[in-house]
């Protein structure tokens, strides 16, 4: 079947739709991930969404709308034990990282009767992205855009130089939970893509690759945000004309890139 023929298919327009709106929310938050160095926290973080896909079900609401409150809550919560608390940060994931995904398998498995889409929750099925989620994956989208043009100097300052940060007196620490609460609804949006265990794939390869070619945070934003377009759409694609997982393909595709990418970058170092 030719592309035009399947870009007349609603669910295959969804798909296309799903996959520009998370990959602006990846280009973007993803690109302070990267240079933050937050890659683990954002590990943590989708994994503890987990958490709110089973609190979704147990009370029969969208898991996804759960998933938004919970993870942000979590993310919130982690950043602000080790701000006041102290708290070694990896520590604090792994023990967010191991209870949200016990508490989602606990609540499942309370829940009556058969858990309906559980696998894609995990490992995502972008094909399968109802209009309804497509409302709220551009609702957050505007809020993630929204916050980082209202206060772009002042998280550039917290990601590039915490201390020049301080020093200028800039609010550090609810700047730096704010970041936290972007990962989460970034997470969140990308569930339905690749699901919670390939979460974190789609979130740093595109930055990752891009801050090898660029120093500058609005140009490796706008070029992750390129990148994380091509993924998802070349893997929506295979994923399509190969009867394969779609977040799956996604991901490999991505993973694909950063490997040339690498190589390409070690032959301009030999040379």
């Amino acid at each position: 079947m030719s592309i035009l023929a399947v870009l007349g298919y609603e669910f295959f327009q969804n798909a296309l739709i799903a996959g520009v709106l998370t990959s602006v929310a990846c280009g973007i938050v993803g690109t302070y991930v990267v240079v933050r160095r937050m890659v683990f926290i954002s590990g943590g973080i989708s994994h503890a969404a987990f958490g709110g896909i089973g609190i979704g079900y147990y009370l029969g609401i969208d898991p996804i709308l759960s998933a938004v409150g919970f993870t942000v809550a979590v993310a919130l919560g982690v950043g602000t034990l080790q701000i006041r608390a102290r708290q070694q940060m990896d520590t604090l994931i792994g023990a967010v990282w191991a209870a949200g995904m016990a508490l989602g398998i606990l609540l499942v498995y309370a829940t009556p009767g058969f858990a309906p889409d559980l696998f894609s929750y995990l490992f995502g099925n972008i094909l399968l992205v109802p209009a309804s989620d497509l409302w709220l994956m551009a609702i957050l989208v505007a809020v993630i855009v929204a916050f980082v043009a209202l206060l772009y100097h002042d998280l550039m300052a917290v990601t590039f130089d915490p201390e020049y940060a301080t020093i200028m007196n800039l609010p550090v620490g609810r700047l730096s939970l704010l970041l936290l609460a972007l990962v989460a609804l970034t997470v969140v949006m990308l569930i339905r893509v690749v699901g919670i265990i390939l979460v974190i794939a789609l979130l740093t390869l595109p930055a990752a690759i891009s801050r090898m070619y660029t120093s500058r945070l609005k140009s490796m934003m706008m070029s992750a945000i390129l990148l994380g377009i091509g993924f998802t759409l070349a893997g929506i694609w295979l994923s399509y004309i190969l009867d394969i997982p779609s977040g799956a393909t996604i991901v490999l595709v991505g993973s694909s890139a950063y490997a040339v990418a690498v190589g390409a970058q070690q032959v301009r170092e030999r040379r």
